[in-house]
Protein backbone atom coordinates (compact mmCIF):
# COMPACT_ATOMS: atom_id res chain seq x y z
CA UNK A 1 0.00 0.00 0.00
CA UNK A 2 1.41 3.32 -0.88
CA UNK A 3 1.49 6.59 1.59
CA UNK A 4 0.13 9.73 0.33
CA UNK A 5 2.20 12.45 0.97
CA UNK A 6 -0.52 15.50 1.67
CA UNK A 7 0.56 18.99 0.93
CA UNK A 8 2.35 21.17 3.12
CA UNK A 9 0.39 24.02 5.12
CA UNK A 10 2.53 26.61 3.96
CA UNK A 11 1.26 25.89 0.38
CA UNK A 12 -2.19 25.38 1.31
CA UNK A 13 -2.27 28.94 3.27
CA UNK A 14 -0.56 30.34 -0.17
CA UNK A 15 -3.61 29.14 -2.05
CA UNK A 16 -5.93 29.96 0.33
CA UNK A 17 -4.38 33.22 0.74
CA UNK A 18 -4.57 33.80 -3.39
CA UNK A 19 -7.94 32.96 -3.85
CA UNK A 20 -8.91 35.36 -1.55
CA UNK A 21 -6.98 38.19 -2.90
CA UNK A 22 -8.83 37.09 -6.01
CA UNK A 23 -12.19 36.99 -4.83
CA UNK A 24 -12.28 39.97 -2.27
CA UNK A 25 -9.44 41.66 -4.00
CA UNK A 26 -10.79 41.37 -7.57
CA UNK A 27 -14.64 42.56 -6.20
CA UNK A 28 -12.60 45.44 -4.55
CA UNK A 29 -10.47 46.44 -7.67
CA UNK A 30 -13.65 45.83 -10.10
CA UNK A 31 -16.54 47.92 -8.15
CA UNK A 32 -13.91 50.54 -7.84
CA UNK A 33 -13.18 50.72 -11.37
CA UNK A 34 -16.94 51.20 -12.17
CA UNK A 35 -17.17 53.60 -9.96
CA UNK A 36 -14.38 55.71 -11.60
CA UNK A 37 -15.43 55.31 -14.87
CA UNK A 38 -19.04 56.24 -14.01
CA UNK A 39 -17.68 59.85 -12.67
CA UNK A 40 -15.27 60.09 -14.75
CA UNK A 41 -16.02 59.14 -18.27
CA UNK A 42 -17.27 62.28 -20.54
CA UNK A 43 -20.49 60.78 -21.10
CA UNK A 44 -24.02 60.96 -20.27
CA UNK A 45 -24.64 59.54 -16.45
CA UNK A 46 -26.71 56.58 -17.82
CA UNK A 47 -23.86 55.69 -20.56
CA UNK A 48 -20.95 56.34 -17.86
CA UNK A 49 -22.67 53.93 -15.14
CA UNK A 50 -23.34 51.30 -17.85
CA UNK A 51 -19.74 51.31 -19.65
CA UNK A 52 -18.71 50.84 -15.93
CA UNK A 53 -20.41 48.33 -14.93
CA UNK A 54 -19.59 46.17 -18.26
CA UNK A 55 -15.87 47.11 -17.58
CA UNK A 56 -16.02 45.88 -14.50
CA UNK A 57 -16.17 42.05 -15.41
CA UNK A 58 -12.49 42.65 -17.27
CA UNK A 59 -11.05 43.99 -14.52
CA UNK A 60 -12.76 41.31 -12.26
CA UNK A 61 -10.56 38.61 -14.80
CA UNK A 62 -7.64 40.99 -14.46
CA UNK A 63 -7.24 40.67 -11.25
CA UNK A 64 -8.26 36.68 -10.60
CA UNK A 65 -5.38 36.55 -13.62
CA UNK A 66 -3.02 38.52 -11.96
CA UNK A 67 -3.55 36.51 -8.65
CA UNK A 68 -2.73 33.37 -10.05
CA UNK A 69 0.19 34.08 -12.77
CA UNK A 70 2.30 35.34 -9.50
CA UNK A 71 5.31 34.17 -7.92
CA UNK A 72 3.83 34.71 -4.50
CA UNK A 73 1.12 35.22 -2.49
CA UNK A 74 2.21 39.06 -1.48
CA UNK A 75 2.84 39.91 -5.05
CA UNK A 76 -0.88 39.22 -5.92
CA UNK A 77 -2.29 41.14 -2.63
CA UNK A 78 0.05 44.05 -3.84
CA UNK A 79 -1.32 43.47 -7.16
CA UNK A 80 -4.64 43.43 -6.80
CA UNK A 81 -4.35 46.39 -3.33
CA UNK A 82 -2.04 48.95 -4.93
CA UNK A 83 -4.51 49.48 -8.34
CA UNK A 84 -7.52 49.37 -5.65
CA UNK A 85 -6.31 52.57 -3.83
CA UNK A 86 -4.93 54.66 -6.53
CA UNK A 87 -8.83 53.98 -7.84
CA UNK A 88 -10.77 54.78 -4.54
CA UNK A 89 -8.17 58.20 -4.76
CA UNK A 90 -9.49 58.83 -8.19
CA UNK A 91 -12.74 58.22 -7.51
CA UNK A 92 -12.79 59.72 -4.06
CA UNK A 93 -11.28 63.11 -6.14
CA UNK A 94 -14.48 62.62 -8.43
CA UNK A 95 -16.87 62.49 -5.87
CA UNK A 96 -14.86 65.93 -4.14
CA UNK A 97 -15.18 67.61 -7.64
CA UNK A 98 -18.80 66.79 -8.36
CA UNK A 99 -19.90 68.30 -4.45
CA UNK A 100 -18.47 71.46 -5.89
Amino acid sequence: MKSKTSLPVSYRLAVTSRVLAAVIGGYLMASLAAICLALWLPTSRADAVVTGMMSSFVFYLLAVLWCFACRTAWRAWAGVMVPSALLATLAGIGFWMART
